[in-house]
């Protein structure tokens, strides 16, 4: 189990610290504070990926519109000019 590149032994390590310093009944507390964190996170860098999707495909239709478009273009001036 590796987590943010932590493993099992400084996980726990980190746990019997955190109870040292902030003591039993506070801990549960803060555990809960750090998931609302992390899920908000989450859904931040969800929506934000859903966005930068959503963009490119339109920029992908843009380029494909354009790409269809401009030979007609050009062979509209060529039968101009001759």
């Amino acid at each position: 189990m590796n987590f943010f590149g932590i493993g099992l032994p400084e996980m726990g390590l980190i746990m019997v610290v955190a109870l040292l310093v902030f003591g039993p009944k506070k801990l549960p507390e803060i555990g809960r504070s750090m998931g609302k964190a992390i899920r908000g996170f989450q859904e931040a860098s969800r929506e934000f990926q859903d966005e930068f999707q959503k963009e490119a495909v339109q920029l992908q239709e843009a380029v494909k519109t354009t790409a269809e478009i401009e030979p007609k273009k050009i062979e509209a001036v060529k039968q101009e000019e001759a």
